[in-house]
């Protein structure tokens, strides 16, 4: 048991991989943040229940991934509504 309190908790790397990779890539960001919020509970709670290191990059993980589905999202809602205005229009 103790080996595994000292250990990083690998979910909690790729939920920080995620979350900087869904800012970076286009048109696939919106998948991976989500991805990446879903690993950085899964890594929080594995944190909180066996005392594993990482709290800090699925902490990390958690608000990038928040920052990227908030970013596409405001991009969807601006394409909805310019082709609402488009549409309208003409």
């Amino acid at each position: 048991m103790e080996a595994q309190q000292n250990q990083v908790n690998g979910k909690s790397i790729a939920a920080l991989v995620l979350g900087i990779t869904a800012i970076i890539i286009p048109y696939v960001g919106l998948i991976l943040g989500i991805l990446g919020i879903i690993f950085s509970k899964k890594a929080l709670n594995e944190i909180a229940q066996y005392g594993q290191q990482g709290r800090g990059m699925a902490i990390a993980g958690l608000v990038t991934s928040i920052i990227s589905v908030a970013i596409y999202a405001l991009i969807i809602f601006f394409i909805v509504i310019v082709a609402g205005v488009a549409a309208n229009l003409g």
